[in-house]
């Protein structure tokens, strides 16, 4: 996927309305299933999955609140937002007063409708903006939810890169948000885009498309026969404003996957935050039982915009310049993990003879020559099965491809063994 692929993604998807369950979340993951075969897992309702429950599925056709002459001043229709997620189906007239109660809208930001849920408080409510409520008189109003909250199944999603590998890498996005770009679609335009790019892979490469928190631990309680295959992963998130990106470490704080993201990040505007309890999908692979070594990378975290949880996360908010920048991230990422091994000097006694074994003259002409022979060096005096190439480049100050260059060099001239 090219970046204006990856937007138009976005694109598509800003309309559907998501939540933690219903037809929204399976429409999402059919549109991402045009681009790589997703396998989809429906859990019943009423499901034990660790210390949680499925509930019961939410779907949703209209929503409006109607003036006295029938004008929707609300309309579902204009933007899934003005209904509270799992909002309970109503249809009644009351005051503005009587209604208030079930009204939410950001005083601080007036002309902005927010995004709001009850997962797991049967309610309901609308949400608008300040301007509007304040241009709203006394009534009275036809309030009408036409949802359905019944016994069905929670959806999520998953794609594999098989690896020579079965060792695993994970890549986790949620799917549970209506209409926000940055705050959900971005995350999964650029996972698609990921998925899409792999090609005979070391690791084996494990895509999941999940709602937030629930699908997670759904995930988790589904896979703990296995989850221990898991040796890397990341979670993303606020994957397409313009802010320089973050990455948030693991739980563990100095994993191999913690390392690998410093390392790609050194020398670009950037910002590498402390695992915490509270985000995204991370603190759920990281909960102590688990205690997976997957960290998050967004751009702007959650909550450090103004526009998050607004209408005002919209496909003009992202853009695919960003989306591209957060996507190049992760290949060089992946490029590392793919790459990252230990090795063993097989001359350890002084140094080695490069030259009678051509490796110096295999350096000549090349404008890196310099840099290619000091990466032969370091490779050669840190070798010594305790170092990886990640930890010989961190040391040396030099790219981490140009000591994996060196040691594919090296190991062909029979002076390294992995």
């Amino acid at each position: 996927m090219t970046g204006a692929e990856m937007h138009a993604l976005v694109e598509r998807l800003y309309p559907l309305c998501r939540s933690i369950t219903g037809d929204g979340v399976r429409r999402t993951l059919e549109i991402v299933g045009e681009s790589i075969a997703l396998e989809v897992h429906e859990v019943p309702t009423g499901t034990e999955v660790l210390d949680w429950t499925i509930p019961r599925e939410w779907n949703i056709r209209d929503a409006y609140v109607k003036d006295a002459s029938g004008r929707r001043v609300v309309d579902f229709a204009e933007s899934n937002l003005h209904v509270v997620g799992y909002s309970v189906p109503v249809h009644a007239t009351m005051t503005l007063d009587e209604l208030r109660g079930h009204l939410h809208t950001l005083p601080d930001q007036p002309g902005l409708i927010p995004y709001r849920t009850s997962y797991y408080a049967e309610t309901w409510g609308f949400c608008l903006s300040d301007d509007t409520l304040n241009g709203m008189d006394d009534g009275p109003y036809e309030v009408m939810i036409d949802s359905t909250l019944a016994d069905g199944s929670l959806t999520y999603g998953e794609y594999v890169v098989p690896g020579r590998s079965t060792d695993e890498v994970l890549v986790s996005c949620h799917t549970c948000h209506p209409s926000l770009a940055n705050d959900n679609l971005a995350g999964i335009a650029v996972a698609t885009a990921l998925a899409q790019s792999l090609r005979d892979p070391f690791y084996t490469y494990r895509f999941v498309f999940a709602p937030g928190t629930i699908g997670s631990i759904t995930w988790l309680a589904r896979n703990r026969d296995r989850v221990d295959r898991v040796k890397h992963g990341i979670v993303l998130a606020c994957a397409g404003d313009r802010g320089a990106l973050t990455y948030k470490r693991s739980r563990r704080g100095d994993t191999e996957i913690d390392r690998v993201f410093a390392h790609v990040l050194t020398g670009r505007p950037h910002t590498i935050v402390d695992f915490s309890p509270y985000g995204y999908d991370e603190r759920q692979y990281c909960s102590p039982g688990f205690d997976l070594a997957v960290g998050c990378l967004t751009r702007t975290p959650y909550a450090g915009y103004p526009e998050y949880h607004t209408s005002a996360d919209d496909p003009g908010f992202v853009s695919a310049e960003a989306m591209t920048d957060t996507l190049e991230a992760c290949l060089r990422a992946v490029q590392i993990l793919e790459r990252n091994r230990r090795y063993t000097n097989l001359s350890p006694y002084g140094e080695p003879q490069l030259g009678k074994r051509g490796l110096y003259g295999s350096l000549g002409g090349r404008s890196d020559a310099k840099q290619a022979q000091m990466a032969m060096l370091w490779v050669l005096n840190l070798s010594d099965g305790n170092h990886s190439l990640l930890d010989i480049a961190d040391r040396s100050g030099l790219p981490f491809a140009a000591m994996a260059d060196a040691a594919e060099d090296l190991q062909s001239a029979g002076l390294l063994k992995e």
